[in-house]
This record gives C-alpha cells, structure tokens and sequence, in this order.
C-alpha cells in the first residue's frame, strides 16, 4: 500500500496600493538709519576685506571676494507689509479660497491639526487591534453581549462604526478628509504668504519704520559697503538700491512646510484610494486544483472596480518545502499557471516566501499551508481520499489527522 500526502496551499488575493491621480530658515533685513547711508550711484561693486561674522568666527587668513548687486528696477518702496492676493484657480485649492475667512482660520489651527492627526493614529491602532475584513458570527463569539470588552465594547460598537473595516469605513475617511482640509488651509493662508512675502524686496526709507522692525541698532560709523561684505560672509544674499541694503538668506526653507504637506496629502490620498478602491480575499486550493481570481476576491470599498484580469484561472501545479540541516522549514514554494478565457497558459512562476506573484493587478502570496487530504493506494486501486483535519497542539507545530475504515476479514 503506497500513501501519499497532498498538501495544499492558501493563496491571498489583493490589489497592490496604487494611486491614480488625473491632474532652519532665516530671513533677516538689515535696515540701517538713514544717516548712516551712502548716496553714491554706482551700478557695482566688489570688495576684497576680512570679514567677521555676527557669531564672532572670523575667517583667519582668507580674503573675501564677494559682488553686491545693484539693481535700479527693484520693486517699488514699501514700508508696509503688503497682504499677497492670491490667484483664483479651481481644484481642492479653489475650494479652500471660496471658505470664510473664519473658517480658515479654525481650520488652519495648529492645535486642532495635532488633535486630527492623534485620532487618525489612534483609529489606525484601533484597526490594527480589531480583526478586520471578518463574518458577523466572528465578532459576536469575540465582543459578546454577556462580557463587553472593557465593560462595554461589544460587537455592536464593531458593525455599526464599521469596524471590521476600519479603514475604509466613513469615521476614519471622514477624519482623513478633516485633516487634508486643515493642511490645504495653513498652506493657503500661512505657508504660501510667507514664501511670498519673503522674495519680495523691501526697501525701507523712514527710520521710523526701521526702529518698529523686531531687531534694529544705530551704527553711527558703519558703511553700507562693509555692511553687506559682512552679511555676504555670514550667508546672507545682499541688494541694494541706492542708499538702502537689502540681505535675507534661507529661502528654501520656506518650501520645506509645503513640502511636508503635499507629502501628507499623497500618501492620504493613496492610502484611501487603496482602501476603497480595491479587493482582497484568500483561499485554500489543493494541490492539483484551479480557481478563477474573481471568485475569491471581495471588494473593500465602494471606488472598487473589477477588470478583466478577474477571468484569470490559477492552477495550483505544486507544492513543497525546503528543510534545514536540523529539520526544520527554510522555504515554501508553490508552482502556479495562470490561463486565461481561452485555456492559453499566460503565466506561470513559482512563488516562495517574500517573493510573490503579481499579474494584471492583482498579486498572490502564500499566506498559510495545511494537508487537505490523505491519499491512499490499495491493490492499484484508487486514490482514495481521506479528509484530514487540523488537532490542537500547544505551540506552533502541526499536527493533522484522518479517519480510516477498516473492514473485519471474514
């Protein structure tokens, strides 16, 4: 009698996270008084000096060669800050100009964006604790009536929330959307003005208006020369415009804000789409035995749109499992054909662990294993298959067993 063990595989099913999508800084303005400024009409300059910084480093045995740019059509003189008017445009920033400006204002709220982002973090955890994606009768055993969870978390706090699909369920889309209206409001009214407002030139005339800057000083023996030879060595870029200087440096700072937001925003919107445009599902296929990729897979929310490539048959070829010296499994492996409508085979690879199958959008990994049935050979006759069925055992290992009928010789 030959016996012969057929394992079988499980295979899940999953559309991989795709997004589709149609469409430290410092700015410093030195102002000096006006009597201490220079009316001299040149177009350009360069100064060779030894320059200190207002740090105090000095740059030993080094010449500073530097060019300060005169420009006589700089913008015209300011000594107020002008509010920049953006323009009208249409898309998710066309609809952030058209709120209130009060509502902007709450909504651009730093401590009302930690808050979002703490709950968006605290429900991401909550799904990950909550078994997702399982039937009702899952979660009556787990959260019953008779002994709430916490004393008071049942199953119905997990099916009338949404739960069991956390994360595309409308509490968690909703949170997601409050928080990408919070960025898109400080990027339009805080991050965008201040990029604006710190390329602008502002030349300041009054001394009145220089003493109401945040930082200002009287320098009765300065020269605007060497001022800016200065500030050109500590970084800064320099403009002048007759008898007033101009320095900031750091720019790219400004954009570093806007970056981190638009980055949130992607990774948002990804995140959503993959969690309510695509599908899952697993299956246990013997080996030997076939199954159409549109049978197993469940949608996971309402964007999700099935293609052709859900009339693909896989064919379970193989399986086995490579051993260590000691015994023990190093590797699975499982030896899969795709066909499709016509019975053309269109793929076939041999997945292992980490190295999945991925064909039309849909990708395959091995998620488990099991014996499904115990194949018997008696007097070449045959195959006889015996069911086998998981036993308990305490740790990890396996244990399978099966009924076998014996007949009493007569």
């Amino acid at each position: 009698m030959e016996t012969l063990f057929n394992p079988s595989k499980t295979a899940k099913l999953f559309v991989p996270n795709i997004s589709l999508f149609k469409s430290s800084f410092l700015h410093s303005t030195f102002n000096p008084q006006t009597h201490i400024l220079f009316n001299r009409k040149t177009l350009s300059f360069t100064i060779n000096c030894r320059a200190k910084t207002s740090q105090g480093r000095k740059t030993d045995g080094k010449n500073i060669s530097k060019k300060i740019l005169l420009s006589d059509s700089a913008p015209e003189l300011s000594n107020e800050d002008v509010e920049p008017k953006p323009k009208n445009g249409g898309g998710a920033w066309g609809l952030v100009r058209k709120l209130p400006k009060r509502v902007l204002a709450v909504l651009s709220n730093l401590p009302l964006a930690i808050g979002e982002m703490f709950t968006v973090a605290g429900l991401m955890a909550l799904g990950t604790a909550i078994d997702q994606g399982e039937a009702p009768e899952f979660y009556f055993q787990k959260y019953p009536e008779e002994n709430p969870v916490w004393g008071f978390f049942t199953w119905r706090w997990v099916l009338t929330l949404g739960l069991d699909h956390m994360f595309s369920s409308p509490i968690f889309l909703g949170m997601l959307v409050l928080l990408a209206t919070s960025l898109m409001a400080c990027t339009y009214t805080t991050q965008i003005p201040l990029v604006k407002a710190a390329r602008r030139w502002r030349f300041l005339q009054s001394a009145d208006a220089i003493r109401k800057q945040e930082f200002s000083d009287t320098l009765p023996r300065a020269s605007v020369k060497d001022l800016g030879v200065v500030l050109m060595a500590a970084g800064y870029e320099v403009f002048l415009k007759g008898p007033s200087l101009y320095a900031f440096k750091g720019l790219a700072g400004r954009f570093a804000p806007i970056g981190v937001h638009l980055a949130m925003l992607l990774i948002m919107a990804g995140g959503t789409l993959s969690a309510t445009g695509s599908f899952r599902g697993s299956v246990t296929v013997p080996q030997g035995l076939n199954f159409v990729v549109g049978d197993v897979l469940g949608p996971t929310g309402f964007l999700s749109t099935p293609t052709e490539a859900f009339n693909t048959e896989v064919h379970v070829n193989r399986f086995y499992m490579d051993y260590y010296d000691s015994g023990e499994v190093s590797q699975f492996h499982t030896d899969l054909s795709l066909f499709d409508l016509n019975g053309k085979e269109v793929m076939r690879k041999t997945l292992s662990v980490n190295d999945p199958l991925r064909y039309g959008g849909f990708t395959i990994y091995q998620t488990d294993w099991s014996f499904s049935a115990l194949q018997i050979l008696k007097d070449d006759e045959g195959p006889f298959n015996l069911a086998m069925a998981p036993l308990k055992l305490n740790g990890d290992k396996k244990l399978f067993g099966t009924f076998l009928p014996i007949n009493a010789c007569s």
